[in-house]
């Protein structure tokens, strides 16, 4: 039986387009969204562990990178009450506004919902012998915090989240 294909030809394709996202990491960290059809994909932001510890501060590579947590009533904005909005500290992608940030009494930033449903993904999480929802930003997949169902109306849910995970852009009242 005669192939359709040469198995040299798609090597040597394979070898072409391997060597060309090699050397074209831009493509890689590209952060523009795309869009299909209705929907506007956001594309993901890939980095190492040495680019990310050269961006971010060790606080915000231990909470975005490391899923650490600050301590209650540490943070710069568990008791910000200012308009704006809240955007990942490790790329910027706009995540909550102040219009849903809530005073919980735990110590910690928290927002009844995110600014788009779609830049907030949440992760089963497993750690320290409990289950609980990770809240992580879709773009960059940093470590934000966790959500909780203990929340106000209309949503019922608590995005109990890390000042330094986060970076606050005041806007006009």
């Amino acid at each position: 039986m005669k192939k359709w294909y040469k198995p040299e030809i798609c090597l040597a394709i394979f070898l072409q387009i391997l060597l060309f996202l090699l050397f074209s990491p831009e493509i890689l960290c590209s952060a523009e969204p795309v869009q299909k059809g209705n929907d506007v994909m956001l594309e993901k932001i890939v980095r190492t562990e040495e680019e990310w510890k050269k961006i971010l501060t060790p606080e915000q590579f231990y909470i975005l990178r490391e899923k650490g947590t600050e301590r209650a009533f540490s943070g710069k904005y568990w008791d910000n009450h200012e308009k704006g909005i809240y955007v990942c500290a490790g790329c910027g992608l706009e995540l909550f506004s102040s219009e849903t940030k809530f005073d919980s009494g735990t110590g910690w930033p928290s927002f009844w919902a995110p600014l788009k449903d779609e830049n907030v993904e949440t992760r089963e999480d497993q750690s320290f012998w409990m289950t609980r929802t990770e809240a992580i930003c879709r773009r960059c997949e940093g470590h934000l915090g966790h959500v909780f169902e203990d929340g106000p109306p209309p949503t019922g849910l608590r995005y109990c989240l890390n000042s330094a995970a986060l970076e606050f852009k005041k806007t006009e009242e």
